[in-house]
């Protein structure tokens, strides 16, 4: 007879309301056996194998194997099997992928892991493109992202911890550190913080598990991890002492503590020689900060345009505008993100003509009907543009608000909004929260002038870390 634990299984798996959740009986060595297995999750060769070499085990030969153990060590030629007598961790397993065995006689069940996943090809991404370096990038399935990891660091004291997150998903998510390398107190921390989350489903990303992990005010827009589809930026930060946490059905790995000085940082500078990846880092972050105050200065310019000097005149609007200007600044905030939601529900065949006619005709039509001045236009399409400079979507939309805020102030206050919206981004900035003691701002504040130096320039990989 089964024993009573593959009824109670059987039970909570019910798979006779579930399709894709089988139960199927056998004989191994002449005693009753069923196993249970979601369909799409096994591998049909692979077990048909076992199962053949099961069927073939002399009944005779099966009268000496008194437990499961035994039969497991003797008679199971496959690597990845466990033992298990807990019902709710056999039902996770098996919706898992592993296959259950239940033979009669054996207290215990036999899980066998011959599950595979639907995956796609590690393709780069596409947010993360470089001119040079390695093409692969993470998928949804975290043994392929830990591989492509463990192939750049062969070192045995990384060290990939799993746990599951969830009441009703049962996600995996996958800790990894180099364990001589990470700091004790913040793994201790985050490994804590993962057994206590309280959450139905991490189904949708990782955004439930980043605002379990860190405490923050909503009105602060500054990204509190940073996330790379980058196997090599993986494993760059794991070298640097980070934890990477590794969410299944996921592609984006979340990096571990997180400053604003580590969006300054992409792959592409390590690619080249100390000075061109310099000067690209250089190029990339200074475009990009312009972005946070180009409208807001020119928009305090033109309160003062009778007082500008003669160089400066060229800021002025020429043309007369019925909408006040800044009125069109903040349409345009909003009309440029229409458009990005426009063309990511757009068909790739047509995408990229729409969004790009799309913009001109309503740029041009715009400005002819007296709704905006090319000023306007002109500004708004920089900003644009120089905000694809930086892969982070979060960072980029804090900016924006950021940018808002200090147009909003300026508008209000004069020269006095100007300056005291710059302080008031500081303060924000100063003010969001990291995983660790240390500060967003760090190592600017508090100030350490080697990792400064660090962040901020593109020194020689041989001395970025000195001390490992």
């Amino acid at each position: 007879m089964l024993p009573e634990l593959s009824r109670q299984v059987e039970k909570i798996l019910n798979p006779e309301k579930s399709f894709d959740v089988i139960r199927k009986n056998t004989k191994i060595g002449g005693k009753d056996a069923c196993y249970f297995f979601v369909d799409g999750f096994m591998k049909d060769s692979v077990m048909e194998r076992l199962l053949d070499f099961f069927i073939s085990i002399d009944p005779q030969e099966m009268e000496k194997l008194h437990d499961a153990q035994s039969f497991a060590d003797s008679q199971i030629p496959y690597i990845e099997v466990e033992l298990s007598r807990d019902k709710e961790k056999i039902v996770q397993q098996v919706l898992s992928g592993p296959t259950a065995f239940f033979i009669d006689g054996y207290e215990d069940c036999i899980m066998i892991d011959v599950r595979t996943y639907p995956a796609r090809s590690p393709a780069e991404p596409q947010k993360e493109q470089t001119m040079r370096g390695a093409r692969d990038g993470f998928v949804e399935t975290i043994v392929f992202n830990t591989a492509m990891i463990r192939r750049r660091i062969r070192d045995p004291k990384l060290v990939f911890d799993m746990h599951t997150v969830g009441n009703r998903s049962k996600t995996d998510v996958v800790v990894g550190y180099i364990s001589d390398y990470v700091d004790q107190e913040l793994l201790k921390k985050v490994e804590d913080t993962l057994e206590k989350i309280d959450v139905k489903s991490l189904v949708m990303g990782q955004q439930s598990l980043v605002e379990s992990l860190i405490k923050s005010k909503f009105f602060n827009p500054f990204p509190k991890v940073r996330l790379t589809e980058r196997p090599d930026v993986a494993a760059a930060s794991i070298l640097d002492g980070k934890i990477i946490l590794i969410v299944d059905n996921s592609p984006n790995c979340i990096i571990l503590p997180t400053t604003i000085f580590d969006f300054i940082q992409e792959p592409g500078d390590y690619y080249f020689s100390p000075i061109v990846g310099g000067y690209l880092r250089l190029v990339r972050n200074g475009i990009f900060a312009t972005t946070l105050f180009l409208t807001p200065l020119w928009y305090l310019l033109l309160m003062h345009g009778d007082a500008l000097p003669q160089w400066l005149q060229i800021v002025k609007v020429n043309e007369p505008n019925a909408v006040p200007i800044l009125l069109q600044l903040l349409i345009l905030e909003i009309a440029i993100d229409g458009l990005k939601i426009a063309s990511l529900n757009t068909p790739d065949i047509l995408s990229n003509s729409l969004s790009i006619i799309g913009a001109l005709l309503l740029g041009e039509f715009a400005v002819e009907v007296g709704w905006f001045v090319p000023e306007t236009i002109l500004y708004m399409a920089y900003i644009t543009i120089a905000g694809f400079t930086q892969p982070s979507v979060e960072l980029g939309y804090a900016v924006k608000f950021m940018r808002i805020l200090l147009l909003l102030l300026t508008a209000w206050l004069d020269l006095a909004g100007f300056i005291g919206g710059l302080v008031l981004i500081f303060i924000i900035l100063a003010s969001n929260k990291t995983i660790n003691k240390k500060g967003y701002l760090y190592p600017m504040i508090p100030f350490h002038a080697h990792e400064f130096k660090v962040q901020v320039l593109r020194m020689k990989l041989k001395s970025k870390r000195s001390g490992r």
